[in-house]
């Protein structure tokens, strides 16, 4: 990637803007702004050259990664997500998946359930979205091994003091993917604060999620509709189209677990979408009826699921708790 960064003070030194722009393509033609940031200034941030070297490296690194089809990254999951975890948390690295594991939905479905002691039993809590656990204690447990979150949550974060981004407080590791390649800028400034790991998943694993939920999706619209697979796209928008969080944080558990147990997906019509939010509808970004016929896949035959074939792990036994 060619281009430049630019770095300013602004509020009398408390807050840092930093611009990164790509070269112009051709004669005549300005420069494209890649990634801006405004966020509470710290001695302890990256300077503008170690920065940019960085920010070009891990754009690259991850681009050339989600450019094909790359089975081997749910076994390399163990090395890449579990070991810096268990360093952190003082654990020795076995090499071996978690026992159990659960993956905790923000859905407010959730709150229609008491499920919360049985959450807390599990070796890994992977919570989805920063979604808050004090005040329902009851129905969604306390325990937080992990945070599981998009970088456009990252990128609201970044520019809080000290990139403050966790509720379950600073000890917590986060797990972020990125959605947008500018987001790699509020990685790389938060990370530079952060007290504990912030790990960035695998270019190849996002593509393997992307190959999962568009198999399903497309599937989906032939069965419902009869319509060529090719006419797809004029009734999703795929330059926009992806999976879900919570997709991912499922694949994640696949790969790092004996056993998952996964609470709160589903809708109900008289349940808010989040349960510590307002929010009542789905984006339309994702397609979460496909994704709920993986979720079948990998409890009913898991054998049947394409690209999970192709990666060689052996399924974890899957329970979903709606």
């Amino acid at each position: 990637m060619c281009g430049r960064l630019e770095s300013a003070y602004a509020a009398g030194g408390r807050s840092r803007i930093i611009s990164i722009w790509r070269s112009m393509r051709y004669a005549g033609s300005r420069p494209g702004l890649l990634a801006r940031l405004r966020f509470p200034a710290r001695a302890e941030h990256p300077d503008r050259v170690r920065l940019f070297q960085e920010f070009r490296w891990r754009l690259s690194d991850w681009f050339l990664d989600s450019r094909g089809l790359q089975p081997e990254v749910m076994s390399e999951l163990i090395e890449r997500i579990k070991r810096p975890i268990d360093r952190h948390y003082g654990h020795p690295h076995t090499g071996r998946p978690y026992a159990t594991c659960a993956v905790v939905s923000n859905s407010g479905v959730l709150l229609k359930s008491a499920h919360g002691r049985l959450i807390d039993g599990h070796d890994l809590v992977i919570r989805l979205h920063n979604a808050r656990t004090v005040g329902y204690q009851q129905h969604v447990g306390s325990k937080a091994t992990v945070s599981f979150i998009n970088s456009s949550i990252l990128h609201s974060c970044a520019v809080r003091l000290g990139c403050y981004c966790n509720p379950y407080g600073h000890f917590a590791p986060i797990v972020v993917y990125i959605c947008r390649p500018a987001h790699f800028l509020d990685y790389l400034i938060c990370n530079s604060t952060h007290k504990s790991p912030l790990l960035v998943t695998d270019g190849g694993f996002d593509t393997l999620c992307t190959r999962v939920v568009k198999y399903y999706s497309l599937k989906r619209f032939v069965e419902d509709t009869g319509k060529h697979p090719m006419l797809w796209g004029k009734f999703h928008d795929e330059k926009l189209f992806h999976y879900s969080s919570g997709m991912q944080a499922v694949m994640l558990a696949l790969g790092i677990c004996k056993r998952v147990n996964v609470f709160g997906f589903g809708r109900s019509v008289d349940a808010n979408h989040h349960n510590h939010t307002n929010q009542t509808a789905e984006l339309n970004v994702h397609d979460h009826a496909a994704e709920h016929d993986f979720y079948r896949d990998l409890v009913e035959r898991p054998q049947a699921i394409p690209y999970l074939r192709v990666t060689k792990i052996e399924v974890p036994p899957v329970v979903f708790y709606h």
